[in-house]
């Protein structure tokens, strides 16, 4: 395979599993604040993205990939909120387990990613069209 195309390629698969970062993130930050409906309901839970190496056995070259979108493990914490559909007899409503701060942290990085992969894409793109140039 042609190095340079194997650049794009790579960029590409970079793209993609940033651009799938970023949308978990903006889900999770969507729904920080959806509970419930009904008395012990669990609320939105966390999503997770894990990426996985793929190589491509034609050419030699790795990838990234998402190889799972799943959802955090633990317990949620609770608030007291009586007047909630979603409260117990206590009067305690489960809230989701989202941390908007670690959310926009990880937003920050998939961003600067999702720019270092265009960024590398646009590079790949120039090579190639200057080796055309001076094929010329």
């Amino acid at each position: 395979m042609d190095p340079l195309k194997s650049i794009t390629s790579i960029a590409s698969s970079g793209l993609l599993a940033q651009s799938t970062r970023l949308k978990v993130v903006t889900e999770n930050v969507a729904n920080a604040e959806t509970r419930g409906t009904t008395p012990g309901a669990d609320p939105y839970r966390r999503k997770t993205v894990s990426f996985a190496e793929a190589v491509d056995r034609a050419t030699g070259t790795s990838h990234v990939e998402v190889a799972e979108i799943g959802r955090a493990r633990g317990e949620f914490d609770t608030v007291l909120d009586p007047s909630h559909p979603a409260a117990d007899e206590n009067g305690f409503v489960k809230v989701p387990d989202v941390n908007t701060l670690l959310e926009m942290a990880n937003m920050r990085e998939a961003s600067r990613s999702y720019e270092a992969n265009m960024t590398m894409f646009e590079t790949g793109r120039k090579m190639r069209a200057r080796m055309l140039d001076l094929l010329k």
